[in-house]
């Protein structure tokens, strides 16, 4: 799965983070954990296994978004698409071992409407979220490591 290149809003962020790549699955695919660790997200509830096909709902911001997940390829990859008022978006994890820890790499697209009618904004405030996504997954996951 890939993002859309082409749309009007389009942010990637990557980072090593310094814990196995299995913590790091662990919490970037434990979708009803996430309002614990990232403060942009204030709810979420998943409907039945982490698995293609499977849907969750959640808000962030003053958003609710619907999810679908496109394409799950455990511990590596995991992709969904989403839609909310006047946006659909599109967004892909990529995890890869390094050494002790894991890189990882995030993108996402945003179309519709409202997204072409606000390009600027959009776009800032997509590359924001990613870049706060990554920072929070990379602070929890570094978390649980330390724990052992």
């Amino acid at each position: 799965m890939d993002v859309d290149r082409s749309a009007p809003a389009v942010a990637a962020a990557e980072t090593a983070i310094a814990a196995p790549l299995e913590t790091v699955w662990d919490v970037l695919t434990g979708f009803e954990r996430w309002p614990g660790w990232n403060p942009d997200v204030t709810s979420m509830s998943l409907e039945g296994a982490v698995e293609e096909g499977a849907v969750f709902r959640w808000k962030a911001g003053r958003a609710t978004i619907t999810s679908t997940l496109r394409e799950v390829d455990p511990p590596r990859l995991v992709g969904w698409t989403g839609k909310t008022t006047g946006i659909e978006a599109a967004h892909v994890w990529r995890l890869e071992p390094r050494g002790e820890g894991t890189f990882v790499r995030t993108e996402e697209s945003w179309q519709g409407l409202l997204v072409r009618l606000l390009r600027g904004r959009m776009q800032k405030s997509l590359q924001s979220a990613v870049d706060d996504g990554l920072k929070h997954l990379a602070a929890e996951a570094e978390r649980r490591a330390s724990l052992g």
